[in-house]
């Protein structure tokens, strides 16, 4: 870590997550480049880091690759190198085999080793001291999500002239479930290092806090925590609220404008052979993402003869998601076993109950897919937000169409006019896709323009600078006497 002596870096702010914005693309000669990643995020605050003489502080890809710090598009990037034992232990193991399914609520068994522990510890320490390294006298830091959990107490430690804010992208589970971790103070402490600790919902902060009380047994008044500060440093207050994130709102629209992509729309629904419905589920191929009950669901629809084949179809996208880890090998062998026993029962030869696509496509593609789509289907089991509902909402140009969402995602908070569900409900998920389906026009439509005015006025850009005004406020210290 950066010691007193050692001069201050240059960059006023400072974004740290697992990943650069940026993917390594080969052209037909071999050479390489980059290209920025798509996402909300990056949208987000690459013009706040291009006025702000930003840095981005992240892995870059590559298992046991070390790169010098470079420019792209106005922005610094400092790669962070990750050998391949550390992307088995920190990324594949602690992170998304413990706290995934931890924060998850454990719909998957998380598993506790002290080696994937370790390793994640080491991993947070070289990510803090790369960013101590390039961080001006009182530069504004931005730590994100899970994986970085513990950085951002190793920057207050090494550098308590910075102000720093830590944003968690997925749930915080409830104190019994959390409980199970065994490094559930270091985390928490980890954590209290931040200035300013954003959630998705106020019941993610809520649960923060909790733990805050039980495990650390400190003091909690309207959000905010003081904590005592390392080695003689002044005592310091962190806040716990609730952030919700959002997307690029006018890229979503600007796209579903296009005459290209509402041709590709109706070219879709040609290919499927016209149906009068076609319902749509874009996913990870996660296990939190509910696919399985959605199927069951569609399954029992079709044989109870609610829906028939030639009036309707599912379209599934299923990205590939961490296919290294044995839950998500099995996860895929499940789904994939499900979708050939329903067609093999239901499809006619004109016809496709589910068409299963486990690719990833670009955005201009899963736009034309949201034209096409008179029901989304939103069914996760546990999501932090699921912006692909949100998507489809801004998609709806002609306030049209049906959102069926599960009342365990964040963005059912906000999107209160979609049908909510509980996913595990089968009889009740059933009820809920055939009431968007026999919806009336009029009712969807209402129901539609009240989402899309909520989406389109709290975009991704609005969610990053609350975020950031809060952070520079600080808190309020006439809560703690």
């Amino acid at each position: 870590m950066q010691s007193g002596d050692t001069p201050y870096g240059e960059f006023e702010f400072i974004v740290v997550s697992n990943r650069l914005p940026v993917d390594r693309v080969n052209d037909d000669d071999g050479n390489g480049s980059w290209r920025r990643s798509p996402g909300g995020l990056v949208t987000a605050l690459a013009p706040v880091m291009e006025k702000a003489d930003g840095a981005w502080v992240g892995w870059h890809g590559a298992a046991d690759e070390a790169l010098e710090s470079f420019d792209h598009s106005e922005i610094r990037l400092v790669p962070v190198p990750l050998s391949a034992e550390e992307v088995e232990f920190y990324y594949e193991g602690f992170s998304n085999a413990t706290l995934w399914p931890l924060y998850h609520d454990v719909i998957a068994p998380p598993e506790f080793h002290r080696h994937w522990w370790d390793s994640y510890r080491k991993v947070n320490e070289r990510f803090a001291a790369e960013t101590a390294a390039v961080a001006a006298e009182g530069a504004t830091i931005w730590v994100q999500d899970y994986q970085l959990q513990l950085v951002p107490k190793l920057l207050r430690e090494a550098r308590p002239d910075l102000k720093i804010g830590f944003f968690n992208h997925i749930p915080f589970p409830p104190l019994e479930i959390y409980a199970q971790l065994p490094w559930r103070r270091q985390v928490i402490e980890g954590l209290l290092g931040a200035d300013l600790i954003g959630f998705q919902r106020p019941s993610d902060a809520s649960n923060f806090l909790r733990c805050v009380r039980r495990f650390l047994g400190l003091a909690v008044r309207q959000q905010q925590v003081q904590v005592k500060g390392a080695d003689g440093s002044p005592d310091y207050v962190s806040r716990a609220e609730a952030f919700p994130i959002s997307i690029d709102v006018q890229r979503i629209v600007d796209l579903a404008n296009r005459p290209d992509i509402i041709e590709r729309s109706q070219e879709i629904r040609r290919e499927l052979g016209n149906p009068r419905h076609i319902l749509l589920g874009v996913d990870r191929l996660d296990y939190t993402k509910g696919i399985g009950h959605r199927l069951k669901a569609y399954e029992e629809l079709l044989a109870d003869g609610l829906i028939q084949v030639e009036d309707a179809a599912l379209i599934q996208v299923a990205s590939p998601s961490r296919e290294r880890v044995e839950q998500y090998r099995l996860l895929r062998e499940e789904v994939e076993g499900a979708v050939g026993r329903i067609n093999g029962t239901y499809d006619t030869i004109k016809n496709t109950a589910i068409r299963y696509l486990h690719h990833s496509y670009p955005v201009e593609e899963m736009v034309a897919l949201y034209l096409a789509a008179d029901v989304m289907l939103v069914t996760a089991l546990r999501d932090g937000m699921n912006l692909v509902a949100k998507e489809y909402v801004a998609a709806r140009t002609g306030n049209r169409g049906a959102l069926v969402l599960s009342e365990f995602a964040g963005a059912a908070d906000t999107l209160r006019q979609a049908i909510l569900v509980n996913p595990h409900d089968i009889d009740g998920l059933k009820s809920a896709i055939r009431g968007a389906l026999d919806m009336s026009a009029s009712e969807a439509t209402r129901r539609m323009r009240t989402m899309r005015r909520q989406v389109l006025q709290n975009d991704v850009e609005r969610w990053s600078k609350a975020f950031l005004s809060e952070l520079q406020k600080g808190a309020r210290e006439d809560l703690l006497v």
